[in-house]
């Protein structure tokens, strides 16, 4: 069974932006099936959101296109989740709650980021759910 995992937006842009790297390998695996990524309505909305912004597809060497059939091949891929109960207060930035909740309503194995601090102080503690960079995780 593969690991289920929650991606940040910050590692899917990353893929985007980088031929290479450890967020676009990890873009490849779950497209090949090697992890389930998760996906749920405010994560959905972040990606949308993130996509629309011509700063971020000014440093996107892909056209348009691609990158519209890349998101739709991930969310192909991709289990939704319905995620029912909000663990709040949480983390100190309020926009990334979603993603441990989102991990927690999926049964996730981890949450895969590359901003680690945003995650460290967190007032709840789950043992079950790992927060790694793309690096960390295919290095496992």
């Amino acid at each position: 069974m593969s690991s289920k995992l929650v991606i940040d937006t910050n590692v899917f842009i990353s893929a985007l932006i980088s031929p290479k790297g450890a967020s676009r390998a990890l873009l490849r695996s779950c497209l090949q099936g090697q992890y389930q990524p998760l996906m749920g309505t405010a994560l959905f909305l972040e990606y949308e959101s993130i996509l629309s912004r011509s700063e971020v597809m000014a440093r996107c060497p892909l056209p348009k296109a691609d990158i519209e059939i890349l998101f739709a091949a991930l969310m192909s891929v991709s289990q939704w989740i319905q995620v029912y109960y909000l663990w709040r207060p949480n983390l100190r930035d309020e926009a990334d709650n979603h993603l441990v909740e989102l991990a927690i309503a999926g049964n996730a194995d981890a949450i895969v980021t590359q901003n680690l601090k945003d995650f460290q102080r967190a007032e709840l503690f789950f043992p079950q759910l790992s927060i790694l960079t793309p690096e960390a995780l295919i290095v496992e």
